[in-house]
């Protein structure tokens, strides 16, 4: 899988000084979790305006972009979210009791996501999940580790792993039992704007979900 990091100015853009720190901040962070986090595109262009972030309106991201079992980084109100577009493989995985009897709430009980997102892969389209990725311990960043087995050990089903204490999510962001996390990721608001954009930080016609209303960050 190929991976990219763009920070540059549009051609023709006015320079900005304050965005250009924002995203020199995160850069930092990003490479603080190691070389298989550093690994995941983080698009600029897809990143919303400094004013835009500031007042917490929407981010958009063209999934289509996205290979699937890739999984890009943008930002909505300066937290990093996770889009992953996931393979029919990891679909099923999701639906397996050698997965869900890992899980503190494979049903997604407790609030945190909107009731459009309640359901196994907790999201509108099944093959792409979109979730704040901050993990609900203590606010550190997962790191993206689809692989089974692998560098996290045997019996990984694949998902999110976060290094600083060792909490696990699956592939819909579902957090394991026996880690320090309480709860699952939560799934900010969000909407497709026709067949491959998405809107983060927009709920669907008819849902009225407010992300502040979430359980736990």
């Amino acid at each position: 899988m190929s991976a990219t990091s763009v920070d540059s100015q549009a051609p023709g853009s006015e320079p900005d000084l304050s965005r250009r720190r924002f995203l020199r901040t995160a850069t930092v962070v990003y490479g603080a979790m190691g070389a298989a986090f550093t690994a995941v595109p983080f698009i600029e262009s897809w990143l919303p305006s400094e004013s835009a972030r500031a007042r917490g309106g929407p981010t958009d991201v063209d999934v289509s972009k996205i290979e699937a079992g890739q999984m890009i980084v943008t930002i909505w109100r300066r937290s990093p979210v996770f889009v992953l577009h996931r393979t029919d493989a990891q679909l099923q995985m999701l639906q397996q009791a050698s997965d869900t009897r890992l899980l503190r709430d494979p049903n997604s009980e407790v609030l945190q996501q909107p009731a459009y997102a309640k359901n196994w892969h907790r999201s509108i389209k099944p093959e792409y999940l979109i979730v704040v990725g901050i993990c609900t311990h203590l606010g550190c960043v997962p790191r993206y580790e689809p692989q089974p087995d692998g560098a996290v050990g045997p019996n990984w089903p694949g998902g999110y792993f976060c290094p600083c204490h060792g909490s696990r999510y699956d592939l819909s962001a579902r957090v394991f039992t026996g880690v320090p996390a309480p709860y699952n990721l939560p799934v900010p608001p969000h909407r497709f704007v026709g067949e491959s954009n998405v809107r983060i930080g927009e709920n669907p016609p008819g849902f009225a979900f407010d992300f502040s209303s979430i359980v736990q960050l």
